[in-house]
């Protein structure tokens, strides 16, 4: 590349990273509300929660759009190419992220007037605090290309896989116990499985920055502590 070009595609990924924060901000902001709605039983705050999953949406397109036109006018190649093939791959987790934050804000208008015992809130909680710790660490080591951080969260995917499990299990005794339990257990292991889902997906960003500096994929095999996907419906 010449000194100019170079600068533009610099200031070409500049936007990129950027727009990808922006969606960072907004998965957060979309967990943290639906976590809110779930707890306090707010409807008014699911419903915001839904209506902005179309922000996420359209940043998602923007980086799209705005990868695919640097790509034809840079024509990047070797580690130049994986910066912008590797936003796009986390852009799209981050829009899935988005989504399941949503499908819990769309479970607390379906539940009607259930509300989560406390000691299974505190449990929802607990998961949701550590998707969000999750998320900022990966989102910070995509901004630093630090492998070091991304191989960390990438290796504690499985504390959020070990929270759904043991939630699992309680919410089916609960179930066995009493079948008046079974409404409010089935919304809750919905909300269960989409966080344990976007710890998924903060891996896949890890994996992701990963590739990007090394120009190959990990070798090792990703840590799974989630027992539940077997033959579970919950894994659809």
């Amino acid at each position: 590349m010449t000194e100019h070009t170079a600068r533009a595609f610099d200031a070409d990924l500049s936007e990129l990273a950027r727009k990808v924060g922006e969606m960072r901000l907004l998965d957060e902001k979309q967990i943290r509300g639906a976590i809110d709605a779930l707890e306090k039983h707010d409807l008014a705050l699911a419903k915001l929660v839904v209506a902005a999953d179309d922000q996420v949406d359209a940043l998602q397109r923007e980086i799209e759009e705005k990868a695919v036109a640097t790509i034809a006018r840079r024509q990047p190649v070797a580690i130049d190419l994986r910066e912008i093939v590797g936003t796009l791959r986390i852009a799209n987790d981050l829009e899935r992220i988005g989504d399941l934050a949503e499908n819990i804000a769309k479970r607390v208008l379906l539940a009607g007037d259930v509300v989560p015992p406390v000691a299974v809130m505190l449990q929802l909680r607990r998961m949701a605090d550590l998707v969000l710790s999750q998320l900022g660490q990966v989102t910070q080591s995509y901004d630093r290309r630090d492998t070091a951080t991304a191989l960390a969260v990438w290796r504690k995917d499985d504390e959020i896989d070990a929270l759904h499990s043991s939630l699992f299990r309680e919410l089916l005794t609960y179930m066995i116990e009493n079948p008046q339990n079974i409404t409010f257990s089935t919304h809750v292991l919905f909300c269960s499985k989409n966080l344990e889902r976007m710890g998924d997906h903060a891996t896949n960003i890890a994996e992701t920055i990963y590739y990007i500096v090394e120009g190959q994929p990990m070798a090792e095999e990703r840590p799974k502590a989630d027992v539940t996907s077997r033959g579970s419906l919950l894994s659809a």
